[in-house]
């Protein structure tokens, strides 16, 4: 399962996190936003070993998505010792984010 970002926790849990990050950006409402949910979750299994993969409700994080200027979603951020190192918007198969990981 996939950890939950907020407002409170993102600079800890993502920003100074040891291994490199995925962020989804989603909200409840958002119908390709629900595809994509089952998506990060298994990556977030099948990855725990060497990244951390979250999620982070734009309603109830505005600041966060705002700071990284997300204004479509779903969009995946990538991070690596706090910094954004890439950017995927809209919905995105588990093959197509593992690519992007992998650069």
């Amino acid at each position: 399962m996939s950890q939950m970002f907020n407002d409170a926790n993102f600079d800890e849990e993502v920003l100074r996190a040891e291994k490199p990050v995925l962020v989804d950006f989603y909200a409840e409402w958002c119908g390709p936003c629900k595809m994509m949910g089952p998506v990060i979750d298994e990556l977030a299994e099948e990855m725990k070993e060497t990244h951390v993969v979250g999620k982070v409700n734009v309603d109830e994080a505005p600041m966060t998505a705002g700071k990284y200027g997300v204004q479509s979603i779903p969009t995946v951020i990538f991070f690596n010792k706090g910094e954004e190192v890439g950017r995927a918007v809209g919905f995105q198969s588990k093959e197509a984010l593992k690519a992007k990981i992998a650069v």
